[in-house]
């Protein structure tokens, strides 16, 4: 398995790695759900955009979403 961090992909590429592992997931588009807003993060898609951007790892990310949750 190729490395998920940003300094081993391109924008393209981390583009559709969350791609596929959002719409893997539940099998739908973003659009219109409102599954991940109800734990007050929003569209999922969005959540991600700093990944996608090259800003932050998927690692932090997560980190940031979950910890509000984890006592």
């Amino acid at each position: 398995m190729k490395s998920l961090l940003i300094k081993d992909t391109t924008r393209e590429e981390r583009a559709e790695i969350v791609r596929r592992a959002l719409y893997g997931d539940c099998g739908a588009e973003c659009e219109f759900c409102s599954g991940c807003d109800n734990r007050g993060g929003g569209r999922i898609d969005s959540i991600y955009q700093a990944y996608i951007d090259g800003e932050k790892e998927l690692s932090e990310i997560n980190a940031e979403f979950t910890a509000p949750f984890i006592r």
